[in-house]
């Protein structure tokens, strides 16, 4: 299983930014579909962004226009930059890495906790 490994998580008020990074241990890391999902208490894991191996992106209604998703590949990592963040944005945020989204499996890093508040 390939070791992921999310920082930049915190606290933040209400319309600020943050941004998350996700390093892969991985030298195929180019290859794979990458995500981000988060949990909320009492909520489902969902999915806030993807980006495909070839740069593809796609996100939650509720993020768009808000987050980017990117990827720097020589890095073995991506990124979650998150803009005018609400209180609802409180989650434990995690990376995700699959060769495709719709594989079995994956690898999943062990979370990093973001909380807006006033």
């Amino acid at each position: 299983q390939v070791q992921l490994v999310e920082s930049g998580g915190g606290l933040v008020q209400p319309g600020g930014s943050l941004r998350l990074s996700c390093v892969g241990s991985t030298s195929r890391f180019n290859i794979y579909d990458m995500g981000w999902y988060r949990q909320a208490p009492g909520k489902q894991r969902e999915l806030v962004a993807g980006i495909t191996s070839t740069g593809i992106t796609n996100y939650a209604d509720s993020v768009k226009g808000r987050f980017t998703i990117s990827r720097d590949n020589a890095k073995n990592t991506v990124y979650l930059q998150m803009t005018s963040l609400k209180p609802e944005d409180t989650a434990v945020y995690y990376c995700f890495l699959n060769l495709f989204f719709s594989s079995p499996g994956g690898s999943w890093g062990q979370g990093t906790q973001v909380t807006v508040s006033s």
